[in-house]
């Protein structure tokens, strides 16, 4: 039986999805604030995390961040934030899917299937994930979440890390902006912005460029170091050769 932490202040509203998901057959564990919510996660072994984001005691946003420093686990938050920014910041800092309110409790309840099935398919292939994979200067270790440029442990959010390891994995081949959308987001686009792919991946490659920068190479080297290119009217490419180890 999969355990879901399901934080939302509002009782009545909490009742409510905590009966349906316990009738879907899950183990739920109800928080109404972040304190609370800190103290479950502590103590249980979590499996999905379905947070509102404006709390009495706290902000969703900083919990997901805070739960983001040791854990992986998968995050919906249910929120009645619908603004672009609102939805932006909270893929950023981690979230899976991102509903807002008013909402259909059937729908919430089929991305929870979506994600609790994500979990099955994760667990099937523990050891290829547990190999670092490797691209330029570039170390991608996966069950870790970490991501290396040489020595130095490069700060990325999940998202980014995400949509890393899918360029790594299709690393030589042209991809869409929709391929990128459906495997990294997992939505068929109804809460994501037409500029979250590009936004995303222009970070991304900031990041990527800035981590090699930082260190004292001569000018051919730098040029090499174009990880992703824009292919016009297609898509993107990973330009580097990848291996694992």
């Amino acid at each position: 039986m999969a355990n879901i932490l399901l934080l939302e202040d509002d009782e009545s509203l909490n009742r409510g999805i905590s009966l349906k998901l316990q009738k879907e057959g899950y183990q739920v564990f109800s928080a109404f604030g972040v304190t609370e919510a800190k103290q479950i996660f502590g103590s249980q072994k979590i499996d999905l995390i379905i947070s509102d984001i404006t709390m009495k005691d706290g902000n969703g946003l900083e919990f997901a961040g805070w739960v983001r420093k040791t854990s992986d686990v998968h995050l919906l938050f249910l929120t009645a934030l619908n603004q672009e920014v609102d939805i932006v910041n909270g893929y950023d800092v981690g979230a899976d899917d991102y509903i807002t309110k008013p909402f259909s409790l059937l729908v919430l309840i089929s991305k929870v299937h979506a994600l609790m099935r994500r979990i099955d398919q994760r667990s099937g292939g523990t050891a290829e994930k547990e190999q670092e994979i490797c691209s330029g200067n570039i170390r991608v270790q996966r069950a870790q979440m970490k991501v290396y440029h040489g020595e130095e442990e490069l700060n990325l959010s999940k998202k980014e890390l995400q949509l890393l390891c899918y360029f790594l994995e299709h690393s030589g081949q042209i991809i869409s902006k929709e391929q990128i959308l459906e495997a990294v987001w997992d939505i068929d686009g109804q809460f994501v912005d037409d500029n979250t792919v590009p936004v995303t991946i222009s970070r991304l490659k900031k990041r990527l460029a800035d981590s090699e920068s930082s260190e004292s190479k001569n000018e051919a080297e730098k040029d090499d170091t174009e990880y992703i290119k824009n292919v016009r009217g297609l898509g993107y490419l990973w330009t580097m050769e990848v291996w694992t180890q």
